[in-house]
Order: C-alpha cells, then structure tokens, then sequence
C-alpha cells in the first residue's frame, strides 16, 4: 500500500467586513486635524469606535459624526495606561456612555507632559462644545 502526504492550502487570512455606520465615506487614510486654543493644529487618526484598536498612551477625541459628516466633539481625554487594551476598554465605555462612534486619536505627543498640554488646549479650543460631564474635567 503506497503513502501520500496530503498538504492542506494554506488558510488565508478573511478580515472582518467593515461595519456600516450609515455615514458619507471619505479617503481611505482618514486624517482630522483639530485646531487648541493656542492655535494649534493637531492632526489625528480618525477610528470608529468599534473598529478603532488598542491604544497607546496618546491624547484623543470622541467624536459624534451625523449622517451629513458633520462632527462634534464630545470629549477630549488621555489614555493613561501602559496598557494598550485598557485605554481602548475606557475609550469605548465613555464613548458608549456619551453617543460617540469615532475615535479621534493624536499620537505625535512624545510624553506626558506634552499629551496633557495637547488634551489642555484642545479642551479649551473646544470649550462650548464638549459635553459637561459630572466628577471632574476628564482629563
């Protein structure tokens, strides 16, 4: 009786279908920039909230986005751990908590320092808009 060895294919990878959220597309590599109170432009990577992955100690913000494209920040925070999956975990709660589904993220802050001076001054630059949360600034 004659053996062959039978290789299975190789699996290929399916990634996941992106999840619709009824809004306008926009450029594949999809950047904002939001400008301080300083005048201060800060470009940030714009995630979903669902799709949005693990992140590092970085500034970001929550961002609502209506079916028209128009955006309105939420919330303005840091994320503080060493843990990449434990900032996302906080991000999605807040986010969940306050109706956003966009996660604008700033990650060209080197430090501490500077990610706190880049969360302070978005947070003044978007002042009126940010929605009041009780128990502290959030930052």
């Amino acid at each position: 009786m004659a053996a062959r060895i039978v290789r299975p294919a190789p699996l290929q990878a399916v990634a996941p279908a992106p999840v619709a959220l009824g809004l306008p597309e926009e450029v594949p590599a999809r950047q904002q920039a939001w400008r301080g109170a300083s005048g201060q432009s800060y470009p940030h990577s714009v995630y979903s909230l669902i799709a949005c992955p693990p992140l590092p100690q970085s500034s970001y913000i929550l961002v609502r986005r209506d079916a028209h494209g128009r955006r309105t920040a939420l919330r303005v925070g840091l994320g503080r751990s060493d843990a990449p999956t434990l900032n996302l975990a906080q991000v999605r709660q807040r986010g969940a908590q306050l109706g956003a589904n966009e996660v604008h993220v700033h990650f060209l802050a080197a430090s501490d320092d500077e990610r706190r001076l880049v969360a302070c001054d978005l947070r003044a630059g978007l002042f009126g808009t940010l929605s009041a949360e009780p128990g502290g600034t959030g930052i």
